[in-house]
């Protein structure tokens, strides 16, 4: 009979294929998200649900985001060991936790202190120390260690956070889901092109808004 630990496993690497049929192709995206245990990141009564491709709530109305939008934003971060990203946007503390097996260094920013006081526990449980946390309002950025090679918004802006892009490196990529407040956006991705900011469009995804002075009115 199967452990529970062996059956999130199992559970793990199929949505690890499930991805892939979906059209996620970066190898080290698919592996980060096969190495990292969801089910820690979720609620015990929701555990079941660890590996459905849905977004499942945490708390303080947030949520932690589908497997696939997380695996397509790392996918359109360009993942580089030796470069640095910035999160916005903590959460449970899943997404930066795929981030820190795809970057060298991760900084994260999180306006509400119990949920980033929560992701900090957990990643320091499972044994990551490459990330970097931080209470504030996210949508000014983490200007102290700016430029970062890529940024990542995991909340839904009215449009895109002006300090955020001036926090890109050269070559830097910015991903952030922008439109209306009723959780619909475009993503979109920022790319820096010799200070030239070339803007792509990614599709359709639902997200939680950004709060803060560079988005959304508590």
């Amino acid at each position: 009979m199967l452990s529970v630990l062996d059956a999130d496993r199992i559970r793990r690497q199929r949505l690890v294929g499930e991805l892939a049929s979906r059209g996620i192709v970066d190898r080290a995206v698919l592996d980060a998200i096969g190495a990292i245990p969801r089910e820690r990141f979720v609620e015990e009564a929701l555990r079941g649900k660890a590996y459905s491709d849905t977004a499942l709530p945490i708390g303080d109305k947030q949520t932690i985001s589908q497997p696939w939008v997380v695996a397509r934003m790392c996918e359109l971060a360009e993942p580089d060991p030796a470069a640095r990203v910035l999160e916005i946007g903590t959460g449970s503390g899943y997404h930066a936790a795929v981030l820190s097996k795809l970057f060298g260094k991760v900084f994260t920013v999180e306006r509400l202190r119990a949920l980033s006081q929560r992701a900090r526990k957990l990643l320091r449980e499972i044994g990551i120390e490459n990330v970097h946390l931080k209470i504030f309002d996210g949508t000014y950025g983490w200007s102290e260690f700016a430029p970062y090679d890529a940024i990542l918004v995991t909340a839904g802006a009215p449009e895109v956070p002006e300090p955020l892009v001036e926090q890109l490196a050269p070559g830097g990529r910015l991903v952030v889901p922008v439109g209306p407040e009723e959780r619909v956006q475009t993503l979109v991705r920022i790319i820096d092109r010799s200070g030239r900011k070339v803007r792509e469009d990614h599709g359709l995804v639902r997200f939680v808004p950004l709060v803060g002075k560079f988005g959304w009115r508590e």
